[in-house]
Protein backbone atom coordinates (compact mmCIF):
# COMPACT_ATOMS: atom_id res chain seq x y z
CA UNK A 1 0.00 0.00 0.00
CA UNK A 2 1.48 3.35 -1.05
CA UNK A 3 0.58 5.25 2.10
CA UNK A 4 2.61 8.35 1.22
CA UNK A 5 0.99 8.61 -2.22
CA UNK A 6 -2.48 8.24 -0.67
CA UNK A 7 -1.84 11.00 1.85
CA UNK A 8 0.45 13.49 0.17
CA UNK A 9 -2.14 14.22 -2.51
CA UNK A 10 -4.65 15.37 0.12
CA UNK A 11 -4.97 19.12 0.74
CA UNK A 12 -4.37 20.52 4.22
CA UNK A 13 -8.05 21.16 5.00
CA UNK A 14 -9.56 20.10 8.35
CA UNK A 15 -12.66 17.97 8.09
CA UNK A 16 -14.35 20.62 10.24
CA UNK A 17 -13.58 23.48 7.84
CA UNK A 18 -16.33 25.32 6.02
CA UNK A 19 -16.02 28.02 3.37
CA UNK A 20 -18.14 30.85 4.67
CA UNK A 21 -18.24 34.57 4.11
CA UNK A 22 -15.58 36.19 6.24
CA UNK A 23 -16.20 39.09 8.57
CA UNK A 24 -14.76 42.51 7.84
CA UNK A 25 -11.46 43.72 9.26
CA UNK A 26 -11.20 46.54 11.77
CA UNK A 27 -10.56 49.78 9.88
CA UNK A 28 -11.02 52.50 12.51
CA UNK A 29 -10.43 53.26 16.18
CA UNK A 30 -13.15 51.88 18.43
CA UNK A 31 -14.05 51.88 22.13
CA UNK A 32 -14.99 48.81 24.15
CA UNK A 33 -15.37 47.61 27.71
CA UNK A 34 -13.60 44.33 26.92
CA UNK A 35 -11.35 43.60 23.95
CA UNK A 36 -10.64 39.93 23.27
CA UNK A 37 -7.67 38.88 21.14
CA UNK A 38 -8.46 35.57 19.47
CA UNK A 39 -11.74 34.21 18.12
CA UNK A 40 -11.34 30.61 19.20
CA UNK A 41 -13.10 28.75 21.98
CA UNK A 42 -11.52 30.77 24.80
CA UNK A 43 -12.31 34.16 23.29
CA UNK A 44 -15.81 33.27 22.15
CA UNK A 45 -16.84 31.49 25.36
CA UNK A 46 -15.56 34.50 27.30
CA UNK A 47 -17.61 36.88 25.16
CA UNK A 48 -20.64 34.61 25.59
CA UNK A 49 -20.56 34.45 29.38
CA UNK A 50 -19.77 38.16 29.75
CA UNK A 51 -22.72 39.17 27.61
CA UNK A 52 -25.11 36.70 29.22
CA UNK A 53 -24.18 38.22 32.59
CA UNK A 54 -24.04 41.89 31.47
CA UNK A 55 -25.85 42.41 28.14
CA UNK A 56 -24.89 46.10 28.03
CA UNK A 57 -21.15 45.40 27.84
CA UNK A 58 -19.32 46.52 24.72
CA UNK A 59 -17.33 43.41 23.73
CA UNK A 60 -14.97 43.42 20.74
CA UNK A 61 -13.25 40.26 19.44
CA UNK A 62 -10.38 40.57 17.00
CA UNK A 63 -8.94 37.66 15.04
CA UNK A 64 -5.89 37.56 12.77
CA UNK A 65 -7.43 34.99 10.42
CA UNK A 66 -11.06 33.91 10.96
CA UNK A 67 -13.10 32.52 13.85
CA UNK A 68 -11.89 29.00 14.58
CA UNK A 69 -8.76 29.20 12.44
CA UNK A 70 -6.47 27.86 15.18
CA UNK A 71 -6.74 24.86 17.48
CA UNK A 72 -10.48 25.44 17.98
CA UNK A 73 -11.12 24.41 14.37
CA UNK A 74 -8.43 21.73 14.13
CA UNK A 75 -8.80 19.51 17.19
CA UNK A 76 -10.16 15.98 17.48
CA UNK A 77 -13.49 17.04 18.98
CA UNK A 78 -13.16 15.67 22.52
CA UNK A 79 -14.91 17.77 25.17
CA UNK A 80 -13.42 15.77 28.01
CA UNK A 81 -12.95 16.20 31.75
CA UNK A 82 -9.32 15.15 31.46
CA UNK A 83 -6.64 17.51 32.75
CA UNK A 84 -3.12 17.35 31.29
CA UNK A 85 -1.53 17.00 34.75
CA UNK A 86 -2.24 14.20 37.17
CA UNK A 87 -4.30 15.31 40.15
CA UNK A 88 -1.48 14.20 42.43
CA UNK A 89 0.74 16.72 40.66
CA UNK A 90 -1.94 19.43 40.82
CA UNK A 91 -2.18 18.86 44.58
CA UNK A 92 1.53 19.64 44.93
CA UNK A 93 0.88 23.11 43.49
CA UNK A 94 -2.26 23.65 45.57
CA UNK A 95 -3.90 21.08 47.87
CA UNK A 96 -5.69 17.75 47.79
CA UNK A 97 -9.08 19.44 48.22
CA UNK A 98 -8.33 21.93 45.43
CA UNK A 99 -7.35 19.13 43.04
CA UNK A 100 -10.61 17.29 43.79
CA UNK A 101 -12.55 20.51 43.21
CA UNK A 102 -10.79 20.96 39.87
CA UNK A 103 -11.82 17.48 38.72
CA UNK A 104 -15.41 18.08 39.83
CA UNK A 105 -15.44 21.36 37.88
CA UNK A 106 -14.06 19.63 34.78
CA UNK A 107 -16.75 16.93 35.03
CA UNK A 108 -19.45 19.58 35.32
CA UNK A 109 -18.01 21.49 32.36
CA UNK A 110 -18.71 18.62 29.96
CA UNK A 111 -22.40 18.93 30.86
CA UNK A 112 -22.30 22.74 30.80
CA UNK A 113 -21.18 22.73 27.17
CA UNK A 114 -24.09 20.47 26.26
CA UNK A 115 -26.51 22.70 28.15
CA UNK A 116 -25.40 25.87 26.35
CA UNK A 117 -25.50 24.22 22.94
CA UNK A 118 -29.01 22.99 23.62
CA UNK A 119 -30.26 26.31 25.03
CA UNK A 120 -28.72 28.38 22.23
CA UNK A 121 -29.74 26.04 19.43
CA UNK A 122 -26.16 25.33 18.31
CA UNK A 123 -26.04 21.99 16.50
CA UNK A 124 -22.43 20.99 17.06
CA UNK A 125 -23.19 17.24 16.96
CA UNK A 126 -22.63 17.08 20.72
CA UNK A 127 -22.91 13.55 22.09
CA UNK A 128 -21.95 12.53 25.61
CA UNK A 129 -21.27 8.80 25.60
CA UNK A 130 -17.99 8.82 27.51
CA UNK A 131 -14.40 7.90 26.76
CA UNK A 132 -12.56 4.58 26.76
CA UNK A 133 -8.78 4.22 26.92
CA UNK A 134 -8.03 0.76 25.62
CA UNK A 135 -5.26 -1.42 27.02
CA UNK A 136 -3.77 -3.31 24.09
CA UNK A 137 -0.78 -4.93 25.78
CA UNK A 138 0.04 -6.36 29.22
CA UNK A 139 2.07 -3.22 29.99
CA UNK A 140 -0.84 -0.95 29.14
CA UNK A 141 -3.21 -3.06 31.25
CA UNK A 142 -0.82 -2.84 34.17
CA UNK A 143 -0.80 0.94 33.85
CA UNK A 144 -4.59 1.02 33.58
CA UNK A 145 -4.90 -0.86 36.87
CA UNK A 146 -2.35 1.44 38.50
CA UNK A 147 -4.19 4.53 37.23
CA UNK A 148 -7.49 3.30 38.66
CA UNK A 149 -5.90 2.50 42.02
CA UNK A 150 -4.28 5.94 42.15
CA UNK A 151 -7.56 7.64 41.29
CA UNK A 152 -9.49 5.74 43.94
CA UNK A 153 -6.78 6.33 46.55
CA UNK A 154 -6.98 10.04 45.77
CA UNK A 155 -10.70 10.01 46.53
CA UNK A 156 -12.27 9.62 43.08
CA UNK A 157 -14.05 6.30 43.48
CA UNK A 158 -16.39 6.74 40.50
CA UNK A 159 -14.29 8.67 37.99
CA UNK A 160 -13.01 5.61 36.13
CA UNK A 161 -14.14 2.02 35.64
CA UNK A 162 -11.70 -0.80 34.86
CA UNK A 163 -12.75 -2.97 31.92
CA UNK A 164 -11.73 -6.53 31.17
CA UNK A 165 -10.92 -7.66 27.63
CA UNK A 166 -14.51 -8.61 26.81
CA UNK A 167 -15.95 -5.34 28.15
CA UNK A 168 -13.39 -3.20 26.32
CA UNK A 169 -13.84 -5.03 23.02
CA UNK A 170 -17.62 -4.67 23.35
CA UNK A 171 -17.14 -0.88 23.31
CA UNK A 172 -14.45 -0.66 20.61
CA UNK A 173 -13.31 -3.81 18.77
CA UNK A 174 -9.72 -2.71 18.27
CA UNK A 175 -7.13 -5.41 17.65
CA UNK A 176 -5.51 -6.91 20.73
CA UNK A 177 -7.71 -5.44 23.48
CA UNK A 178 -6.90 -6.90 26.89
CA UNK A 179 -8.80 -4.35 28.96
CA UNK A 180 -9.19 -0.62 29.44
CA UNK A 181 -10.49 2.30 31.44
CA UNK A 182 -13.87 4.00 30.92
CA UNK A 183 -15.25 7.31 32.14
CA UNK A 184 -18.62 8.87 31.45
CA UNK A 185 -17.18 12.39 31.66
CA UNK A 186 -16.50 13.05 27.99
CA UNK A 187 -18.50 14.20 24.99
CA UNK A 188 -17.59 14.52 21.34
CA UNK A 189 -18.44 17.47 19.11
CA UNK A 190 -17.94 18.79 15.59
CA UNK A 191 -15.35 21.47 16.45
CA UNK A 192 -16.09 23.67 13.44
CA UNK A 193 -19.83 23.74 14.04
CA UNK A 194 -19.15 24.57 17.68
CA UNK A 195 -16.82 27.49 17.06
CA UNK A 196 -18.89 28.94 14.21
CA UNK A 197 -22.09 28.53 16.21
CA UNK A 198 -20.50 30.31 19.16
CA UNK A 199 -19.36 33.16 16.91
CA UNK A 200 -22.87 33.71 15.56
CA UNK A 201 -24.33 33.48 19.06
CA UNK A 202 -22.05 36.11 20.59
CA UNK A 203 -22.75 38.43 17.66
CA UNK A 204 -26.47 38.00 18.30
CA UNK A 205 -25.81 38.93 21.93
CA UNK A 206 -24.13 42.16 20.83
CA UNK A 207 -20.41 41.40 20.39
CA UNK A 208 -18.51 42.58 17.32
CA UNK A 209 -16.02 40.19 15.70
CA UNK A 210 -13.36 41.55 13.36
CA UNK A 211 -11.48 39.01 11.26
CA UNK A 212 -8.30 39.47 9.24
CA UNK A 213 -7.23 41.82 12.02
CA UNK A 214 -3.83 41.27 13.63
CA UNK A 215 -3.06 42.47 17.12
CA UNK A 216 0.37 44.03 16.81
CA UNK A 217 0.45 44.72 20.55
CA UNK A 218 -1.83 44.88 23.55
CA UNK A 219 -1.44 46.37 26.98
CA UNK A 220 -3.26 48.48 29.53
CA UNK A 221 -5.90 50.47 27.73
CA UNK A 222 -6.34 48.50 24.54
CA UNK A 223 -5.15 46.64 21.48
CA UNK A 224 -3.22 48.05 18.53
CA UNK A 225 -4.03 46.69 15.07
CA UNK A 226 -3.00 47.84 11.57
CA UNK A 227 -6.50 49.19 10.98
CA UNK A 228 -7.04 50.99 14.26
CA UNK A 229 -6.90 50.84 18.04
CA UNK A 230 -9.43 49.13 20.29
CA UNK A 231 -9.58 51.24 23.43
CA UNK A 232 -10.73 48.95 26.25
CA UNK A 233 -10.78 48.72 30.03
CA UNK A 234 -9.87 45.02 29.94
CA UNK A 235 -7.93 43.09 27.28
CA UNK A 236 -8.26 39.29 27.17
CA UNK A 237 -5.39 37.33 25.64
CA UNK A 238 -7.00 34.22 24.12
CA UNK A 239 -4.29 33.28 21.65
CA UNK A 240 -3.31 29.76 22.84
CA UNK A 241 -0.42 28.37 20.69
CA UNK A 242 -0.12 31.65 18.81
CA UNK A 243 0.82 33.46 22.05
CA UNK A 244 4.48 32.90 21.19
CA UNK A 245 4.12 35.23 18.20
CA UNK A 246 4.20 38.16 20.64
CA UNK A 247 7.79 38.92 21.63
CA UNK A 248 7.02 39.39 25.33
CA UNK A 249 5.46 35.91 25.50
CA UNK A 250 8.03 34.07 23.37
CA UNK A 251 9.00 31.71 26.18
CA UNK A 252 5.65 31.58 28.02
CA UNK A 253 4.69 28.39 26.21
CA UNK A 254 5.55 26.34 23.15
CA UNK A 255 3.37 25.64 20.11
CA UNK A 256 3.32 21.86 19.74
CA UNK A 257 1.73 20.38 16.65
CA UNK A 258 -0.87 17.63 16.69
CA UNK A 259 -1.87 15.96 13.41
CA UNK A 260 -5.15 14.35 12.36
CA UNK A 261 -6.71 12.15 9.66
CA UNK A 262 -10.33 11.51 8.72
CA UNK A 263 -11.71 8.66 6.65
CA UNK A 264 -14.59 8.54 4.27
CA UNK A 265 -17.91 7.53 5.94
CA UNK A 266 -17.55 3.91 6.99
CA UNK A 267 -20.11 1.37 5.73
CA UNK A 268 -22.66 0.54 8.42
CA UNK A 269 -21.78 -3.17 8.42
CA UNK A 270 -18.12 -2.32 9.07
CA UNK A 271 -18.99 0.12 11.86
CA UNK A 272 -21.13 -2.56 13.47
CA UNK A 273 -18.42 -5.19 13.15
CA UNK A 274 -15.72 -2.95 14.62
CA UNK A 275 -18.01 -1.55 17.33
CA UNK A 276 -17.75 1.93 15.84
CA UNK A 277 -21.49 2.51 15.65
CA UNK A 278 -21.39 5.00 18.54
CA UNK A 279 -19.93 8.37 19.55
CA UNK A 280 -17.61 7.16 22.33
CA UNK A 281 -14.22 8.90 22.31
CA UNK A 282 -11.35 6.43 22.43
CA UNK A 283 -7.63 5.85 22.29
CA UNK A 284 -5.20 3.34 23.71
CA UNK A 285 -2.74 3.80 26.54
CA UNK A 286 0.41 4.37 24.50
CA UNK A 287 2.62 7.23 25.65
CA UNK A 288 2.73 9.07 22.32
CA UNK A 289 -0.90 10.08 22.57
CA UNK A 290 -3.60 9.25 20.01
CA UNK A 291 -7.26 10.30 19.98
CA UNK A 292 -10.26 9.11 17.98
CA UNK A 293 -13.97 9.59 17.50
CA UNK A 294 -16.63 8.53 15.00
CA UNK A 295 -18.41 11.56 13.57
CA UNK A 296 -22.17 11.92 13.27
CA UNK A 297 -21.91 10.96 9.58
CA UNK A 298 -19.85 7.84 10.27
CA UNK A 299 -16.27 8.95 9.56
CA UNK A 300 -13.40 7.83 11.76
CA UNK A 301 -11.28 10.76 12.95
CA UNK A 302 -7.87 9.57 14.18
CA UNK A 303 -5.18 11.93 15.45
CA UNK A 304 -1.93 11.83 17.32
CA UNK A 305 1.20 13.53 18.54
CA UNK A 306 4.70 13.04 17.19
CA UNK A 307 5.20 16.08 14.96
CA UNK A 308 8.45 17.87 15.83
CA UNK A 309 8.70 21.11 17.76
CA UNK A 310 10.11 23.84 15.49
CA UNK A 311 13.09 25.93 16.53
CA UNK A 312 12.23 29.32 18.00
CA UNK A 313 8.56 28.37 18.51
CA UNK A 314 7.89 28.97 14.84
CA UNK A 315 4.36 28.50 13.54
CA UNK A 316 3.56 28.01 9.86
CA UNK A 317 0.76 26.46 7.83
CA UNK A 318 3.40 24.26 6.18
CA UNK A 319 3.83 22.48 9.53
CA UNK A 320 0.16 21.41 9.51
CA UNK A 321 1.06 18.38 7.42
CA UNK A 322 4.07 16.16 8.03
CA UNK A 323 4.06 13.21 5.62
CA UNK A 324 6.06 10.87 7.85
CA UNK A 325 3.93 11.57 10.93
CA UNK A 326 0.62 11.39 9.07
CA UNK A 327 1.76 8.03 7.67
CA UNK A 328 2.48 6.81 11.20
CA UNK A 329 -0.95 7.98 12.33
CA UNK A 330 -2.58 6.10 9.47
CA UNK A 331 -0.49 3.03 10.30
CA UNK A 332 -1.64 3.27 13.94
CA UNK A 333 -5.26 3.50 12.79
CA UNK A 334 -4.85 0.34 10.71
CA UNK A 335 -3.03 -1.34 13.61
CA UNK A 336 -6.17 -0.66 15.68
CA UNK A 337 -8.48 -1.83 12.89
CA UNK A 338 -6.83 -3.95 10.16
CA UNK A 339 -10.16 -4.07 8.31
CA UNK A 340 -9.70 -0.35 7.53
CA UNK A 341 -6.66 -0.94 5.31
CA UNK A 342 -8.75 -0.37 2.20
CA UNK A 343 -10.73 2.58 3.53
CA UNK A 344 -10.02 5.92 1.88
CA UNK A 345 -8.59 8.77 3.95
CA UNK A 346 -10.26 11.98 2.76
CA UNK A 347 -8.73 14.64 5.01
CA UNK A 348 -5.45 15.29 6.77
CA UNK A 349 -4.52 18.36 8.75
CA UNK A 350 -2.77 19.62 11.84
CA UNK A 351 -2.42 22.58 14.15
CA UNK A 352 -0.49 24.05 17.04
CA UNK A 353 -1.58 23.73 20.66
CA UNK A 354 -0.12 25.61 23.62
CA UNK A 355 2.11 23.85 26.16
CA UNK A 356 3.47 25.64 29.26
CA UNK A 357 6.71 24.59 30.90
CA UNK A 358 4.91 22.83 33.78
CA UNK A 359 2.03 21.42 31.66
CA UNK A 360 -0.40 23.45 33.84
CA UNK A 361 -3.26 25.37 32.13
CA UNK A 362 -4.04 28.75 33.65
CA UNK A 363 -6.52 31.61 33.66
CA UNK A 364 -6.20 34.96 35.34
CA UNK A 365 -6.48 38.73 35.40
CA UNK A 366 -3.80 41.26 36.25
CA UNK A 367 -5.71 44.40 37.21
CA UNK A 368 -2.52 46.45 37.33
CA UNK A 369 -2.19 46.28 33.56
CA UNK A 370 -5.77 45.36 32.66
CA UNK A 371 -4.77 42.16 30.84
CA UNK A 372 -6.59 38.85 31.40
CA UNK A 373 -5.59 35.53 29.90
CA UNK A 374 -6.57 31.89 29.58
CA UNK A 375 -5.05 28.99 27.75
CA UNK A 376 -2.04 26.69 27.45
CA UNK A 377 -4.38 23.71 27.58
CA UNK A 378 -1.88 21.07 26.33
CA UNK A 379 -4.46 19.68 23.92
CA UNK A 380 -7.35 19.44 26.39
CA UNK A 381 -8.87 22.82 25.58
CA UNK A 382 -12.28 21.98 24.13
CA UNK A 383 -13.76 21.69 27.63
CA UNK A 384 -11.14 23.55 29.67
CA UNK A 385 -11.67 26.70 27.60
CA UNK A 386 -15.31 26.77 28.72
CA UNK A 387 -14.35 26.52 32.38
CA UNK A 388 -11.65 29.16 31.91
CA UNK A 389 -14.12 31.52 30.24
CA UNK A 390 -16.52 31.29 33.16
CA UNK A 391 -13.64 32.12 35.50
CA UNK A 392 -12.72 35.11 33.31
CA UNK A 393 -16.31 36.33 33.46
CA UNK A 394 -16.15 36.21 37.25
CA UNK A 395 -12.77 37.93 37.49
CA UNK A 396 -13.65 40.69 35.02
CA UNK A 397 -17.08 41.37 36.57
CA UNK A 398 -15.78 40.81 40.12
CA UNK A 399 -18.30 38.06 40.82
CA UNK A 400 -17.77 35.64 43.70
CA UNK A 401 -17.84 31.99 42.68
CA UNK A 402 -16.31 28.75 43.94
CA UNK A 403 -14.55 28.18 40.61
CA UNK A 404 -12.52 31.34 41.21
CA UNK A 405 -10.53 29.33 43.76
CA UNK A 406 -9.54 26.50 41.42
CA UNK A 407 -5.81 25.78 41.05
CA UNK A 408 -5.79 27.04 37.45
CA UNK A 409 -6.72 30.57 38.56
CA UNK A 410 -3.77 32.99 38.48
CA UNK A 411 -1.34 30.06 38.20
CA UNK A 412 2.04 31.23 36.93
CA UNK A 413 4.04 28.73 34.91
CA UNK A 414 7.82 29.08 34.63
CA UNK A 415 9.23 30.16 31.30
CA UNK A 416 10.64 27.68 28.85
CA UNK A 417 14.41 27.53 28.42
CA UNK A 418 16.00 29.69 25.72
CA UNK A 419 16.98 28.12 22.43
CA UNK A 420 18.61 25.78 21.52
CA UNK A 421 17.87 24.07 24.86
CA UNK A 422 14.12 24.37 24.32
CA UNK A 423 14.31 22.70 20.90
CA UNK A 424 16.55 19.92 22.21
CA UNK A 425 14.47 19.25 25.32
CA UNK A 426 11.06 19.18 23.67
CA UNK A 427 12.08 16.98 20.76
CA UNK A 428 13.97 14.64 23.08
CA UNK A 429 10.77 14.36 25.11
CA UNK A 430 8.78 13.40 22.00
CA UNK A 431 11.44 10.85 21.11
CA UNK A 432 11.40 9.45 24.65
CA UNK A 433 7.61 8.96 24.51
CA UNK A 434 7.93 7.00 21.27
CA UNK A 435 10.86 5.04 22.72
CA UNK A 436 8.76 4.25 25.79
CA UNK A 437 6.07 2.71 23.58
CA UNK A 438 8.69 0.60 21.80
CA UNK A 439 10.13 -0.50 25.15
CA UNK A 440 6.69 -1.67 26.30
CA UNK A 441 6.12 -3.66 23.12
CA UNK A 442 9.40 -5.49 23.58
CA UNK A 443 9.51 -5.89 27.36
CA UNK A 444 5.74 -6.31 27.95
CA UNK A 445 5.96 -4.20 31.12
CA UNK A 446 5.45 -0.49 31.85
CA UNK A 447 8.25 1.60 30.36
CA UNK A 448 10.94 2.92 32.66
CA UNK A 449 11.78 5.59 30.09
CA UNK A 450 8.18 6.83 30.01
CA UNK A 451 7.99 6.76 33.80
CA UNK A 452 10.94 9.15 34.01
CA UNK A 453 9.36 11.40 31.37
CA UNK A 454 6.02 11.51 33.20
CA UNK A 455 7.71 12.28 36.49
CA UNK A 456 9.37 15.27 34.83
CA UNK A 457 6.18 16.62 33.23
CA UNK A 458 3.57 15.53 35.78
CA UNK A 459 1.42 14.28 32.91
CA UNK A 460 -0.78 11.19 33.07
Amino acid sequence: MAVSQALTCLPNVPLWHEDTERRKALDADIDADVAIVGAGYTGLWTAYYLLKAEPSLRVIVIEREYAGYGASGRNGGWASAMFPLSLQHVAKFSSHAAALALQAAMNETVDEIGRVLRDEGIDAKYSKQGFVSLARSPAQLSRARAALQASEAFGLTHQWRLLNAQQASALVAAEGCVGGLYTEHCAVVHPGLLVRGLARTVEALGASIYENTSATSFCKGGVITPGGKVQAHIVVRATEGFTTQFKEYRRALIPLYSLVLATEPLPQHLRTELKLDHRIAFNDMRHLRTYSQVTADGRLVFGGRGAPYHFGSRISSKYDTVDAVHEKIQAAMIEFFPRLSGIRVTHRWGGALGVPRDWHPSVGLDRTNGVAWAGQYVGDGVATSNLAARVLRNLILEREDEINQLPIVNHQSPQWEPEPFRWLGVNLGLYAAALGDAEERLAERPSRIAHVLESLTGAH
